[in-house]
Formats: C-alpha cells, structure tokens, sequence
C-alpha cells in the first residue's frame, strides 16, 4: 500500500527542512533532534493521576513517570520508549502513555532507562529487567491493587521488552507483551531493510549506528540484543506485536511474531498499511496510529481482565 498522506507530506517537510538523519548526528543531536519533534506531536489526554517517581534498579535509581486513569486499573503496564537505545525521554512518549493508559484503563509506567553510548549494553537492558520487577513488587501501590503485569515497548525499546520478558518469564507472572515495531535481529539485509533502507524516518544507516553505539558488533548477534536468535521462546506470555508496513523493522517484527508461533505462544500480528517507523507517536496526527493505540489497548486490557481472573 502507498505511504499514508500525511506520513508522505511529513517526509516532504523533513527534507525540505535539511532535517539531520540519526547516522548523521551525534547521540546529543540526536536527541535534541528527536526531542524537536515532541510539541508537533501534540500532548495527550488529562488523567486522574501523573507523577514522576524514581525507580529502584540495581545500578541505584532510574526516573520515571506514572499514568493512572482511575483509582482502580485494570492492570500496570511497564513501558520501554524507543529511540535506538541512544535516544528518547519520558516527554518524547509522555503524549504516548496518557493516550495507552486512558484507553487500556491500565496504571502505565515510563521507564527512562539509560542509554548509550554513555551507557552502553547491558545498562540500559538491567534497568529494564530491574525495573520490571520492581514494577512486580510494588504494582499495589503504582496501581492501586494487585493487578496483572504487561511489559509493552516500541523499537528498542521493544528490543528491551522482548529480552526482558524471555528472561522473567519464569519467575513473574507477566499477562501479556506488547510489542510495537521491535528491534529482534542484527541482519542488515532482510526484505524490508533492503526496500525501506533511504528516504524513510528509520534508515538502515541510522540502525548500523545504533547499534555501534548500544554494543561492540561481536555481541550483536547474543540474544540479549538479537532475542530472535534465543535457543528458547517456549513459555512466553500471550503477545501482540505491532508493525509498519514501510519500516526497515518490518521483517524484525514478523519474523518474532512467528518465530513466538512456532514456540508454541498465544501471538497477535498486526501489520498497518500506509505507516513508517515511530507512527505509534502520531496519534493525534494519523487516523492509522490512533487506531493501532485503540487495537493495543484493547488486547491489553483484555488481557489483564483474562490474567485476573
């Protein structure tokens, strides 16, 4: 399917603004490049309850941020941002996690896990596997019960959820992983790499940098960066994996998804048409993106309702 106008006519502007690609920056520009796109992307829906907290993890404490749409949730889900393990902050998805929370009617928490190169793997992986059992531990009082635990993550941050959930599985009860447009293997060369690799948010250019900074490339292909390759996926909770059909990590997400499948996991593969790398951001910009929000709260909020049970 054709790019989704207004997707297209951002690109234009992108271009026609000289805006800098990742690979094309430094970590610190590049932040500041992401961060400019924050206030285009508009805010989301006032809640009942929004405070940042601190997050207890084994390198000391990290920050976060607490979204609750009620007194009573119907689960907590942890949330790691995207942003290549090198970029983003709580206010890059801050618009994100009140719109995921106001219609999951889950307590959803932002983790501003580190990041590199400043801090490079596996910090950024231990504070989110830290991070989502204390998560575990304190969901009384984050969500205001003892309610089912989903761990959700866009990108790198999908990255992080799927390699955290594959490591927690056994020992915590998770009811579910959403997975949006997630980073699973180092293979530069698929499909969807190969047709999307210029000209789009997320180049393939941008993804070798990325990844140069996260970890030295002889560590690449461990599961703990690539989970696609992990010897076992058997066991893992119900998941729903979210995908663009114009993103270089199309193939990264669709392979998982099947690869889940083959192990024996309950998994929901959903591809959107017309929509580039980072969409899930444009909620309220993009008819498709709202839509993908509405679809993953609804399976976690089922989700939860079926884990509680």
């Amino acid at each position: 399917m054709a790019l989704h106008p207004k997707l297209a006519q951002m690109l234009q502007a992108a271009q026609a603004t000289g805006k800098p690609a990742f690979h094309e920056c430094t970590p610190v520009q590049a932040r500041e490049v992401m961060a400019a796109s924050a206030a285009a992307l508009g805010s989301g829906p006032e809640l009942h309850e929004v405070r940042d907290i601190e997050v207890s993890v084994r390198a000391g404490h990290i920050p976060a941020r607490l979204y609750r749409s009620g007194s009573e949730q119907a689960g907590l889900i942890v949330y790691l941002h995207g942003g290549g393990w090198c970029v983003g902050s709580l206010v890059d998805f801050d618009a994100l996690a009140r719109m995921l929370c106001q219609e999951s009617q889950c307590a959803v928490l932002l983790l501003d896990y580190r990041l590199a190169p400043e801090h490079a793997f596996p910090a950024g992986l231990e504070d989110a596997i830290d991070g989502i059992q204390w998560a575990w531990q304190n969901r009384a009082t984050l969500a205001g019960g003892e309610v089912p635990l989903v761990v959700a993550g866009d990108s790198a941050g999908g990255n992080l959820a799927a390699v955290s959930v594959n490591r927690l599985a056994k020992q915590i009860p998770i009811a579910a992983q959403l997975l949006i447009y997630p980073v699973t293997d180092c293979d530069f060369n698929t499909e969807s790499y190969q047709q999307f690799s210029d000209g789009y948010p997320l180049m393939r250019e941008d993804m070798a940098w990325f990844f140069k900074h996260y970890a030295p490339e002889a560590q690449w292909s461990h599961a703990e960066i690539s989970p696609l390759r992990a010897q076992d996926l058997t066991g893992l909770p119900p998941t729903h994996v979210v995908v663009a059909d114009h993103d270089v990590l199309r193939d990264d997400g669709m392979r998982y998804a099947q690869a889940l499948k083959d192990s024996g996991n309950e998994v929901q593969l959903r591809v959107y048409p017309g929509m580039t790398h980072g969409f899930i951001r444009m909620g309220n910009l993009i008819d498709v993106a709202r839509a993908a929000i509405t679809d993953m709260a609804c399976t976690t909020h089922e989700s939860c309702l079926r884990a509680a049970k």
